[in-house]
C-alpha cells in the first residue's frame, strides 16, 4: 500500500510540472488521502506496540 502512495505522488509532481491541472489535482488529493490513512495506521501501530510491550516486559 506504501507503494501506491509513492506512485501517486510521483505522478502528481510530474503532472505538476507538466501543467495538467486536472491530473495533477486528482493525483495530489489520492497522495494527500493515503498519506493520512498511513499516519493513522503508523499511530495505531505505535500504540499497539507499547501497549503489548508494557504486557512483555512486566
Amino acid at each position: 500500500m506504501l507503494k501506491w502512495a509513492f506512485v501517486f505522488l510521483l505522478i502528481a509532481i510530474v503532472a505538476g510540472i507538466f501543467g495538467f491541472s486536472g491530473i495533477s489535482e486528482a493525483s495530489a488529493t489520492i497522495a494527500q488521502w493515503l498519506f493520512g490513512i498511513f499516519v493513522v495506521l503508523f499511530i495505531g501501530a505505535i500504540v499497539i506496540g507499547l501497549a503489548i510491550g508494557s504486557k512483555l516486559m512486566s
